[in-house]
This record gives C-alpha cells, structure tokens and sequence, in this order.
C-alpha cells in the first residue's frame, strides 16, 4: 500500500485482522492497547483525557473532569443549545439532528463554545492578574485576521443578560473548587469573579466556570472547546427524547402560533344552506 492511501495519526494505531483488512485487530491509544488495557483498567474520564493530552492522567485531573462532567450535564431548557434539540425532538426529524442541532446553537459566543475558546485563550495570555483582566475587559482585542466570528459583544464567561449570579453557577464554583488546583482558573476565579463582575457589570455564567476548570484540566482552547460541547449533549438528547414524546401540541409557541386558513372543520357562513 502506498502513503497516499494512509491515514497519519499522531496519537492512534490501528493493526488490521489478517483475513479483513477493513476491521482493525489491535488499537492503540498513546501507545496503550484500548481494547486489551484501557477499557478494562481505566475510567472513562481517565480514557476521555488520555485521548485529548496524550498521557495518562492524575487521579486528580479525573475527579476534577468527572465533576465538571456533572455540572455541565444538562444546561436545561433555557440554554439554547438545548431548546434547539427540543425544536428538533418535537419536530419530529431524526434523532441525530437534535444533536447537530444542539451542538450548532451550543457552538456561539453567548454560553457556547466560543466564549470557552476566547475565555482559555485570555487564561493564557493574562493568568491570575487581575489588573490585566479588568484592562482587558474594558479594552478588549479584536482578531486581526477576520473569521466567521463578529467581535466579543460581552466579556467571555459572563452573562449579559444577567443582574445576579445564578444559585447554580456559585454551587457548581464551589464544587469544581474542592477539586481543582489550589493556584489553578477555578481556585483564581472562586475568589476574584465577584471583582470581574464589577468590571464587565455582569454576572458569572455557567461557561466562565467551565472554562475555568477546563485551564485548570492543562487543555488547550480548542481542545477545551470540543470537551464542552461533548459533555452539554447528553441533557440536550434527553430533552429531545421527551419533546418528541410529548407531541408538538404541549409545545410552546407552536400550537397557538398554528392557524388554519381553511381548515374543513369550520363552517363557512357565507356557504351555509348552499348544496355543493
């Protein structure tokens, strides 16, 4: 076989069965044999992080992913991504579009994953300097080389719909604290959030917190990006799964926005007493 019919991978290995060379006999991850090691002797997020870093993670890096995992679970129908999947789950389309559908409206820059990638990539350009973030804040940059994404409107992590942090944004803060490294995002942003809200007059939102425990995991923006968006889509299916259930008649804006112009059940005045 010539390399031009070669897949390169950096961080995957597959060796093919002898009588099939479409079925793959051995697999390997990082050099770890996935279906002989991996699935019989690590976790899932252990697994999860292998697969993004490249190496065997901290028991520590786990529990830190396995609570954020949690959080992140189900955003809840006032997130957009999972209204999106309830339009699609009641529309009555194919399962898998609900998921397309949650990950394009969960892909944005208000709580979606843009903000995650613009978040990580001021980690690491301004760390845990709270100066240099409240300058930032009031002087964002802007890309200097023009791509699908119009500028910032908000401060990334930021709810700008907000008066208040959320109950559940604070819990979610203080869960992922007890987990993540003492000089890390989430222990910086557990205890500087409330200073940053006064610089961009707006409250925590759930993606900030993410985004900080996300640093706090080593991973890098975009890495960081795709990890959130996997981990929103399990409450965004379940709620697709019910709406379809539920019929579009128990969903909102639907039913009454749906008028019948000549709908055959409505007598018609003007044609009473008249023989088709």
């Amino acid at each position: 076989m010539t390399s031009e019919f070669v897949y390169h991978s950096h961080f995957w290995l597959e060796e093919p069965e002898p009588d099939n060379p479409f079925a793959a006999r051995h697999c390997y991850c990082h050099g770890y044999d996935v279906y002989g090691q991996v699935i019989t002797r690590a976790g899932w997020f252990e697994y999860l992080l292998l697969l993004f870093q490249g190496q065997r993670p901290s028991p520590e890096q786990c529990r830190l992913l396995a609570t954020l995992a949690k959080v992140l679970a189900n955003p809840g129908p006032r997130d957009a991504s999972v209204r999106a999947a309830m339009n699609a789950g009641v529309s009555g389309t194919t399962t898998s579009s609900a998921l397309i559908a949650a990950l394009a409206a969960g892909s944005g820059q208000y709580g979606g994953g843009q903000e995650v990638t613009v978040w990580l990539q001021w980690w690491q350009a301004l760390g845990a300097d709270l100066p240099a973030w409240q300058a930032r804040i009031a002087n964002p940059e802007e890309e200097e080389i023009p791509d699908i994404w119009l500028p910032m409107e908000h401060c990334p992590g930021f709810d700008p719909n907000g008066d208040s942090t959320p109950t559940p944004v604070c819990q979610a803060l203080d869960a992922l604290a007890t987990q993540a490294p003492a000089q890390g995002a989430v222990t910086w942003l557990s205890n500087e959030y409330q200073a940053l809200e006064q610089a961009t007059g707006y409250p925590l939102a759930m993606v900030g917190v993410a985004s900080a425990a996300l640093a706090d995991l080593g991973l890098e923006p975009d890495q960081a990006t795709m990890l959130y968006l996997i981990l929103r889509l399990p409450g965004a299916a379940v709620h697709a799964l019910e709406q379809k259930r539920l019929g579009w008649k128990l969903f909102p804006y639907y039913g009454p926005a749906i008028q019948l112009l000549n709908d055959p059940n409505t007598p018609d005045p003007a044609r009473e007493g008249v023989s088709p």
